[in-house]
């Protein structure tokens, strides 16, 4: 019923934009003819109509939206298909969670309706409140609170004298990926996880609550996969083969990535009662949350029952792929992507970001009726399963592995988006391209370029050197990519250059995975008026066209080189830091300070002298990021002066799309073999937090010294293998230019 309501709205946008789009003058360039066509208007109906109901994995409206984005890909001239992938997707079978003692109380997990917002009340199908890939468990233990559950807040617990063995740990949501906080639960001795959203990060304490405003209100509950994501991404069952018929699947026993214990998300309505039962020593200033109780570590008296279980079913789901090919170069494809998937009805998380997605289509297809062909094969994708772990993308990725070795040149993802400034972050080599492409974008509110105003927010946002860097680099200096969207399988485990984009800065929310990500809540507080929708879709497309109808891909290698020499700068500082926190704490053992200061009435014992981190040689490493500064520099004067000899810029090309996967070493990170991306990575404990030169970076972090300097080799040779091939195309581009 609302496709047929809203397919003559969309019609007329068309319409429209087919006018808007009639070429002013032949020689305009085709990225400012396609910059005119996408339209506000469409977006806001593309989003209406995709986030009406629910669409999680295997729902019926999932199914209902990928069919109707086939029949739009199609309509705008584009070649399209669905792949479908059968993948372990776990449902909530039974929940509980009741305290036992001192009191009892009994958590409502439940997130009532509001009746200003129209699809709230869609129970029958919504998913209830869970953590996606937790394991079944019914457990009854003392309470701990962890903080937000990271590495340091358990040092910190030990220092205080708490151990959580044999506990239930009560977490907040934030400062690390939800999935690491069961992980490092678990490995302390933890039996049951709680992650509740506090008001202090995510409701009140920030701004009013919805409905009145945009906040997380006292009922909202953040569902989420607690997939091991460092480990692995996609079908849980599956690891490294697609999700198709005939599949090997590994037992549920044996799946690596699902939790230890039994995990589940909670309001801050239902936690307040659990914390304001528990004792225990006062919790550290920096732990203590909004709610009107004094936070306390526990153990105490206070007990509690956790009980989950779970329907364990293999789901189908539905990835969209519409392809344009290329003229000159069809063997080189652009893959844009953005997932279709949620929680609930998702409007901000990920509708937000999928229909500018489609806007850029409709608008590409409008522009080869006026007559543009693109040198290069466009492939853009609406993923399913990006929720519970990256599932469609990392499918796809695996059953054509093989070919995107040979033929993908980057991958551009969106995962949501709103008003405000640009955000830009990936591979170092597309630093320029980016800031090139932001420059001749329009930003809808000041009506300067959106390069003008990113660059202001640096400025504003900085200190010192970061401060005058804004203002005097070429480039702003786009971040480095860690996990927690689709671009992951492409960068980390294949080695493909990726971007993820969008805008956002006043866009404050706490309908993060909640009923209420809806299109009432996004069309009040988040983009009214879709402007920002419209500015992503120009800036993607813009990108897309560019490279697209380059005669040479424009990557560009001085932004990696100094990203790098930066980074191996972090590392050197990191170590010292590490050897000087050590040197201090011993001190102040030996002589007697920590004893001086501590409480007698605690009674905690004084921490024992440590070893003081050992040198490391990072030689390698400064002489492999000098010779990638040196090849950077001598491809930038060569590609000044190409010339047009085709057969030799096809050369060029053909050694740029590997350019990224001479990062790539099969054996993979430590522990983690499925991260091959020796520059970039999801932190081990961070989740979604980048950690770049992972291996050396986290084997300095968690003090395996002999491990950092294995990685400092294999990290330099990766930065040898790009040198190599950056001097390579420097060579071919010095001969066309001759």
């Amino acid at each position: 019923m609302q496709t047929r309501r809203l397919r003559p709205v969309i019609a007329g946008v068309l319409i429209a934009g087919a006018c808007m789009a009639l070429p002013r003058a032949q020689s305009q360039p085709w990225d400012e003819r396609y910059r005119a066509l996408p339209d506000a208007t469409a977006i806001g109906e593309y989003m209406k109509r995709l986030s009406a109901r629910p669409h999680h994995v295997g729902s019926a409206y999932s199914k209902d939206n990928a069919e109707w984005m086939l029949a739009r890909f199609k309509e705008w001239g584009w070649n399209a298909r669905i792949e479908q992938f059968d993948v372990l997707f776990p449902t909530p079978k039974e929940r509980l969670l009741e305290m036992t003692a001192p009191t009892r109380f009994k958590a409502t997990l439940e997130e009532p309706v509001v009746s200003v917002d129209p699809t709230s009340g869609q129970k029958t199908e919504q998913l209830a409140t869970y953590n996606a890939y937790s394991v079944d468990g019914d457990v009854t233990a003392p309470l701990v609170y962890v903080n937000y559950g990271r590495p340091e807040d358990y040092d910190e617990l030990e220092a205080a004298g708490v151990s959580v063995k044999g506990a239930i740990v009560i977490s907040r949501y934030g400062g690390s990926f939800r999935g690491t906080k069961p992980k490092i639960a678990a490995e302390h001795g933890a039996v049951g996880c709680l992650i509740y959203s506090d008001p202090r990060d995510d409701g009140y304490f920030v701004n009013d609550v919805f409905p009145d405003g945009p906040m997380r209100n006292k009922d909202g509950v953040q569902r989420g996969s607690v997939l091991d994501l460092p480990q692995y991404s996609g079908d849980p069952l599956t690891p490294g083969k697609a999700a198709v018929p005939g599949v090997e699947r590994r037992a549920l026993k044996d799946a690596e990535t699902l939790t230890k214990i039994p995990t589940l998300p909670i309001s801050y309505a239902d936690a307040q009662p659990l914390l304001a039962a528990m004792r225990g020593p006062v919790a550290p200033t920096a732990w203590r949350g909004a709610l009107p109780v004094t936070y306390r570590l526990g153990p105490g008296t206070t007990q509690v029952h956790l009980r989950v279980l779970f329907n364990w079913d293999i789901k189908p789901m539905y990835d969209v792929i519409a392809t344009i090919d290329g003229s000159q170069f069809p063997d080189e494809w652009i893959v844009r992507g953005n997932h279709h998937d949620a929680w609930v009805n998702g409007a901000s998380d990920p509708i937000s970001g999928m229909a500018p997605e489609l806007e850029e289509a409709r608008a590409l297809g409008a522009l080869v009726k006026q007559g543009w062909k693109p040198k290069r094969t466009l492939v853009y994708a609406a993923w399913d399963g990006e929720e519970p772990g990256l599932l469609g993308s990392t499918e796809w990725m695996e059953a054509h592995e093989a070919e995107l070795r040979q033929k993908a040149v980057l991958y551009i993802n969106s995962d949501g988006n709103s008003r405000g400034f640009l955000e830009a972050s990936g591979s170092h080599t597309l630093e320029h391209l980016v800031n090139d492409v932001a420059k001749s974008v329009q930003d809808p509110e000041t009506k300067g370029t959106v390069w003008k105003r990113w660059q202001a927010r640096q400025v504003a946002n900085g200190s010192g050197d970061r401060r005058a860097e804004a203002r005097s680099r070429a480039d702003l200096r786009i971040g480095a990519l860690g996990s927690g969207s689709d671009y992951t399988p492409f960068l980390q485990h294949h080695g493909t250059a990726s971007l993820n984009l969008s805008f956002g800065g006043f866009d404050e929310d706490g309908i993060y995975h909640s009923v209420y990500d809806d299109f009432y809540h996004f069309s009040k507080f988040s983009d009214p008026g879709f402007l920002y929708g419209r500015a992503l879709a120009q800036f993607a497309g813009s990108l897309v066209v560019r490279i697209a109808d380059a005669d040479v891909l424009p990557f560009e290698f001085t932004g990696l080189a100094d990203t790098t020499q930066t980074y191996v700068r972090e590392l050197q500082t990191l170590l010292r830091q590490r050897q000087d926190e050590v040197r201090e704490r011993n001190r102040e053992i030996n002589d007697g300070t920590l004893a001086a200061v501590a409480d007698p009435k605690l009674r905690r014992p004084i921490p024992a002298v440590e070893d003081v981190p050992p040198a490391l040689n990072f030689a390698p490493l400064e002489n492999a990021a000098n010779a990638l500064t040196r090849a950077a520099d001598r491809y930038k004067a060569a590609a000044a002066k190409a010339g047009t000899d085709t057969s030799m810029l096809r050369q060029v090309n053909a050694r740029l799309i590997q350019a990224e996967r001479q990062f790539i070493d099969e054996g993979g990170l430590p522990r983690r073999p499925w991260y091959r991306h020796l520059l970039y990575a999801p932190g081990f404990y961070t989740g979604y937090g980048v950690k770049t030169m992972p291996g050396v970076r986290e084997g300095i972090e968690q003090k395996r010294w002999a491990e950092a300097e294995k990685e400092v080799l294999r990290v330099a040779a990766a930065l040898d293998r790009e040198t190599a091939l950056v001097n390579g195309a420097a060579a071919d581009l010095e001969k066309a230019g001759k």
